[in-house]
């Protein structure tokens, strides 16, 4: 889903279920999530340079993460430790998608994830726009 566009700018959201995980590991990140998010990427713009911005997370920190973003020439913003404020999903998308799933009950795992995915799709673009600019002056960017 693209966000935002500017000059030297695209802001993206990326989601994906785990499926049969329960967590994500470094394996699921680096062999299942993060080929085909920078595949979209390449995509829209082969000559574009990738910059990620993750928190710190294990999975995010691990040594085959890091080996593999280096592979694939993909830079890495810091984000400190301790910041959820610095973090879209904790600021914006998981409250927001809490709120609206709030009260619902699910049969099964998988209607969950689809109202997860339903919910992530059906906000506005507007909202997103506002999520990214909010993002970029918590960065200092």
């Amino acid at each position: 889903m693209k966000i935002r566009k500017q000059p030297g700018l695209i802001g993206r959201f990326e989601k994906d279920a785990l499926n049969e995980q329960r967590t994500v590991t470094a394996d699921w990140y680096t062999t299942i999530f993060l080929p085909k998010v920078i595949t979209q990427l390449r995509k829209i713009n082969p000559e574009r340079r990738i910059i990620l911005h993750q928190d710190n997370a294990s999975s995010h920190t691990a040594q085959k993460t890091r080996q593999y973003l280096t592979e694939e020439n993909v830079e890495l913003l810091d984000h400190p430790p301790y910041s959820p404020d610095l973090s879209p999903n904790d600021f914006f998308t998981f409250p927001k998608i809490k709120n609206r799933l709030r009260g619902q009950r699910f049969k099964s795992p998988e209607e969950a994830v689809d109202a997860f995915k339903n919910a992530v799709l059906d906000l506005p673009a507007n909202e997103w726009n506002k999520c990214f600019e909010n993002w970029l002056e918590r960065m200092q960017m």
